[in-house]
C-alpha cells in the first residue's frame, strides 16, 4: 500500500480549486492548452482535462493526476485535433476525486456541442441542482459546474450566448468560466470579479486562463483583466465584450495575492512577487523583533521573507531546505512515518539556526498543525529563540467561493486567542499582518477608505455574495458540494 505524503503535508495548507485555459484559433491549440495548463498546476494536482474542436467534432482527454504525466505524449495529444481547444487543472477540496468530476465538462446540447471550465464554487449551487433534478435532470457528477450545464441546456433563449447569459443570471458566488462551443470561445467572471481571469493573445489568436504566467509559457501577450461582471465572446470575427450585469465595484479575491497566484503572475497590474515583498515589509513594520536571521517556511513564505529581512535589515537566510520531489512512498502509512512526514518535505539547515535567535515568515496559518512541527523542527536544530510572524490576518472565517478552508471550528484563529496560538504553536512570539497592512501592501491605504473592496471575509467574515446552500437543511450538505465544486 503507497501513501501520499505530499498531500498528508499539505492538508493544513490553504488550497485554490482550479485553474482554466482556452484558445480559439490556433492549428497548435490543444498543446498550447497542455502547455498552459502546466503553468496552473499550482491551481491543482488532483486532474486536467482538454476538450478540443477540429470544425466538425469534439475531443475529450481527460485524466487524474497531473499535467506532465498524461499530455505531454503526442499520441495525447495527437488526439485533440482542431484550433480551438479549453483545459482545466483541478483540485477537490474534500472526498474522492473520480473520472467523471474531471473538467472540462462536455454535452451536446440541441444548439451544438458545449464544453465548460469553471474555477470557483457556487453558493447556490446544491440549491439549483436540487430543483434540477426535481425537474427531471440527471446528473453524471457530482460537480456544480454540471448546473451550467443543465441551465443552458434549459434556457428558452435562441442565441447560444444568450443561453449562456441566461444560466449565469441564477449563479451565486464566485465563478471565473470559459466555455467552448462550435464557434465561440466563451468567458465570464461573476459580478464581484472575486476569481480571476485573463485575456491574452498569440500571433491573432486570443486566449482565456487563470493567471498571466500561462501566457508567459507559451510567449503570448498579455492583454487584460476580464472585468467582474463582464462576457468575452470570441469568434473568428474578434471578441465581443457584453455587460449583462449591472455594474458593482469589484471585490478580486485577496488570497490571490497573498497565497494562490503564481509569484510571476501580474494581478490587477501588480506584480504578485511584489505585494509579497510588500507584505513582509508592512509586517515588519508592524512588529518587527530583535532576531539574527530570517528563515521563510519555503516554498510560500519566500518573498515576504524577502521583504520582512529587508525592511529589518536583518539577515536572510534559507534556515528551511524543501525536498521537492516529496510524493508516494512504499511505506506504510504508519504513525511512526507519519511523524516524521514534515522532515520528508522540510528540513532544518542547522548551519544557519543553530544558536540563532530565528524569525519564521510563513503566509498563513489554517489549523497550525504543520506551524507546530516546523516549530519544533528549529528547536531541535538548536535555535535559542523562535518567533513567527505571518504575512496575513489571521484566518477565522470559513470560505465558501473556491478555497479550501475547514469548518470554523477546525480554523485555530476562530477558536484561540493570540497567546492561546502562540502557546499551542510553541514560539516565543506570534504576529500577523493587519488587514489594513494588507491593503497597504496591495497599495491602498486601508480597507474603509479605499478602492477597489477585496474579497476578504476569511479575515472579516464580510462575505460578499449570498450563502443560499448554507440555509436550512442545504447547509449541512455545503462540504459535500464544496468537495466536488470547481
Amino acid at each position: 500500500m503507497s501513501m501520499d505524503i505530499d498531500s498528508g503535508l499539505n492538508a493544513d495548507r490553504l488550497r485554490e480549486e482550479c485553474g482554466v485555459f482556452g484558445i480559439y484559433g490556433h492549428p497548435d491549440a490543444a498543446a498550447l492548452t497542455a502547455l498552459g495548463l502546466h503553468a496552473l498546476q499550482h491551481r491543482g494536482q488532483e486532474a486536467a482535462g482538454i476538450v478540443s474542436f477540429d470544425g466538425g467534432r469534439f475531443q475529450t482527454e481527460r485524466r487524474l493526476g497531473l499535467v506532465g504525466d498524461h499530455f505531454s505524449s503526442e499520441k495525447v495529444i495527437g488526439r485533440l485535433q482542431g484550433s480551438s481547444a479549453l483545459g482545466h487543472v483541478r483540485y477537490s477540496t474534500t472526498g474522492e476525486t473520480i473520472l467523471r468530476n474531471v473538467q472540462p465538462l462536455f454535452a451536446e446540447l440541441a444548439a451544438g456541442g458545449f464544453a465548460v471550465a469553471h474555477n470557483g464554487n457556487l453558493t447556490n449551487g446544491l440549491t439549483l441542482r436540487r430543483e434540477l433534478i426535481a425537474q427531471g435532470a440527471i446528473c453524471q457528477s457530482t460537480s456544480d459546474t454540471e448546473v451550467i450545464l443543465h441551465l443552458v441546456a434549459r434556457s428558452q433563449k435562441s442565441r447560444m450566448v444568450e443561453r449562456y447569459i441566461d444560466a449565469l443570471r441564477a449563479l451565486e458566488g464566485a465563478y471565473a468560466l470559459v466555455a467552448l462551443t462550435n464557434k465561440k470561445l466563451i468567458g465570464a467572471r461573476d459580478p464581484n470579479g472575486i476569481r480571476p481571469l485573463i485575456l491574452g493573445e498569440l500571433n491573432g489568436t486570443h486566449i482565456l486562463c487563470s493567471e498571466t504566467c500561462a501566457l508567459d509559457i507559451i510567449g503570448a501577450k498579455y492583454i487584460r483583466e476580464i472585468e467582474n461582471g463582464e462576457v468575452v465572446v470570441i469568434t473568428d470575427g474578434g471578441i465581443e465584450s457584453l455587460r449583462p450585469f449591472p455594474r458593482t465595484p469589484a471585490r478580486p479575491c485577496i488570497f490571490e495575492y497573498i497565497y494562490f497566484s503564481r509569484p510571476d503572475s501580474i494581478l490587477g497590474g501588480r506584480s504578485i512577487y511584489d505585494v509579497r515583498k510588500a507584505m513582509g515589509r508592512e509586517l515588519a513594520r508592524e512588529s518587527a523583533i530583535a532576531a539574527d536571521v530570517i528563515v521563510p517556511v519555503p516554498d510560500s513564505g519566500v518573498p515576504a521573507a524577502i521583504g520582512y529581512a529587508r525592511e529589518t535589515g536583518i539577515p536572510f537566510e534559507l534556515g528551511i531546505i524543501r525536498n521537492h520531489y516529496v510524493g508516494r512512498t512504499f511505506i506504510e502509512p504508519t504513525q511512526t512515518i507519519r511523524s516524521l512526514g514534515v522532515k520528508l518535505k522540510h528540513n532544518a539547515n542547522r548551519a544557519v539556526v543553530e544558536g540563532k535567535r530565528v524569525v519564521l515568515v510563513d503566509d498563513s496559518i489554517v489549523r497550525g498543525t504543520t506551524s507546530v512541527k516546523i516549530v519544533r523542527m528549529m528547536y531541535e536544530a538548536g535555535a535559542r529563540e523562535v518567533h513567527m510572524r505571518i504575512s496575513s490576518p489571521p484566518i477565522k472565517h470559513p470560505d465558501f467561493y473556491g478555497i479550501d478552508t475547514p469548518e470554523q471550528k477546525s480554523l485555530l484563529a476562530a477558536t484561540r486567542t493570540l497567546e492561546e496560538m502562540r502557546q499551542y504553536i510553541g514560539v516565543d512570539s506570534l504576529a500577523f499582518l493587519s488587514v489594513d497592512g494588507v491593503y497597504r501592501a496591495v497599495g491602498y491605504p486601508g480597507r474603509d477608505n479605499a478602492r477597489p473592496q477585496f474579497t476578504d471575509h476569511c479575515f472579516t467574515g464580510d462575505y460578499p455574495t449570498h450563502l443560499t446552500d448554507l440555509a436550512g437543511e442545504t447547509g449541512k450538505q455545503q462540504l459535500s458540494l464544496l468537495a466536488e465544486a470547481g
